[in-house]
């Protein structure tokens, strides 16, 4: 199999955090590779234009190019491929991102330490104008698959008090995109990219353009656009 995965971290979090993944997405064959970004210094569009980079870079000698994002790494690849239309051949799964804006960052924003800590990717891509506004256009033109957790443990709990199903940092309702693939999964926002079974959801994915509904004892559709 000549696929490369590009695996993208989310806010405060190392490129690292992905490496697991990348181990259990390479055992199923793929060839992993983590890119790194500086969320809270760079704006979303610069961010999602060294991804493109790396994205042509890592084409060379491939059959595809696929990217996994975890949270606001997801909105990073969505966003890469929306000004990248040409991008290669590829599929885009999101974990756990907010697609929808995010109700933790809103609260968190309301006190100037939180803004300084959310930064400029985030403050752009989800809480000015979030994918939802602009992304329904990629899961048109290639496959976007989308896991949400349901396991409410996690600090976005106490910020934001959620009141409807959650993985402790993000609500499964601010996870949808149109035209893109959902899949609700009992993990938390953390345990996305250490589960086993979301490794191989994601592989599926990645291999078929669709998730392996039965094996994920959750919820999966795809959002009409």
């Amino acid at each position: 199999m000549r696929e490369s995965v590009l695996l993208v971290h989310g806010i405060w979090m190392p490129g690292a955090i992905m490496s697991m993944l990348r181990h259990r997405l390479e055992e199923h064959g793929f060839a992993g590779r983590l890119f790194d970004y500086y969320a809270v210094n760079v704006d979303l569009d610069d961010n999602a234009e060294r991804l493109a980079r790396v994205m042509a870079e890592e084409a060379e000698g491939r059959d595809a190019v696929h990217v996994v994002g975890h949270s606001l790494g997801g909105v990073v690849a969505l966003r890469a491929h929306k000004r990248h239309p040409d991008a290669p051949p590829g599929r885009i799964v999101c974990l756990g991102s907010p697609l929808c804006g995010s109700r933790a960052a809103t609260e968190l924003a309301r006190w100037r330490i939180g803004q300084r800590m959310l930064g400029r990717t985030i403050t752009s891509g989800v809480m000015v104008e979030p994918a939802d506004c602009w992304g329904a256009d990629v899961a048109a033109r290639r496959d976007v698959g989308v896991i949400a957790g349901n396991r409410p443990i996690g600090l976005g709990r106490v910020i934001a008090a959620f009141d409807e199903e959650n993985d402790g940092a993000v609500a499964v309702s601010e996870t949808r995109l149109p035209g893109a693939e959902h899949l609700v999964m009992p993990v938390t926002h953390t345990g996305l990219v250490w589960s086993r079974e979301v490794a191989d959801q994601v592989a599926t994915f990645l291999r078929t353009g669709h998730f392996a509904h039965p094996a994920a004892r959750g919820r999966a559709h795809r959002d009409a656009v």
